[in-house]
């Protein structure tokens, strides 16, 4: 059984349809990368499993429990789902392994002291340990990311959400931060990763899902749909982001 199975989803807003009946599947081990043009329902699709945004219909089941149905612990849902947000989305009043720990302390109930060596080990696996004790100011754009991947991590989730992790920072800041998202999928991390990074997602996947006005067009590896699709929404739009290769 897949770990996330989505199932016709649809999300309306404003009476418009964003979502327009999605299904799809994520197995453990896997990553997956979704792309499409701006404003075809990605961002929204990712909000939705992990129910920051709620479904107007269709089922994500998560773990085998439908996760859309009423009474559900969201809390736990959201505790066993990372989510790495475009703008890091750190508190700027805390330290970064403050930032770390405090999902560990306050919702997993773990103490302190084991709190900072989680978070100092995580830290150390994608080169932030010399920079625990410094706050969020005082990071490059790659560093807070880097962190708020390392935040996600440390909280052992089932599966790794990234939303668009590359896409506010410089050339330089992401292929560093290319290069931990690829460290991850070396190690077999559940991955769901949102992006308009033709290099990220080459790099960092098993397959790529295109999606286009709310209907997922394709699936495949990324050779295949980056240089052989027929799809003319296809091609148009790896042509535009051919520079990013």
């Amino acid at each position: 059984m897949a770990l996330i199975q989505v199932r016709n989803l649809v999300k309306k807003f404003d009476g418009r349809d964003v979502l327009k009946g999605v299904s799809i599947d994520l197995y453990k081990g896997q990553a997956k990368v979704l792309m499409g043009t701006s404003g075809c329902g990605k961002s929204t699709l990712l909000r939705c499993l992990n129910l920051l945004v709620q479904p107007t219909s269709g089922q994500v089941i998560f773990k085998g429990e439908d996760i859309t149905l009423p009474g559900v612990d969201v809390r736990k849902v959201r505790g066993e789902i990372g989510f790495v947000f475009q703008h890091f989305a750190l508190y700027r009043h805390l330290t970064v392994e403050e930032n770390v720990t405090l999902g560990l302390r306050k919702i997993k109930k773990i103490k302190s002291r084991e709190a900072s060596e989680k978070a100092s080990y995580e830290l150390n696996r994608v080169g932030m340990f010399e920079h625990r004790n410094k706050y969020p100011a005082q990071l490059s754009g790659g560093q807070k990311q880097r962190a708020a991947i390392v935040r996600a991590l440390a909280m052992d989730p089932d599966v790794l959400f990234l939303d668009e992790p590359t896409s506010a920072l410089d050339p330089q800041m992401s292929r560093e931060v290319v290069t931990v998202i690829n460290r991850l999928f070396l190690d077999n991390i559940t991955m769901f990763c949102v992006t308009h990074d033709a290099f990220l997602a080459k790099y960092i996947s098993d397959s790529i899902v295109f999606m286009d006005d709310g209907v997922i067009v394709a699936e495949d590896i990324a050779e295949r749909l980056f240089y052989e699709s027929a799809d003319p929404r296809i091609k148009q739009f790896f042509m535009s982001v051919a520079d990013h290769r």
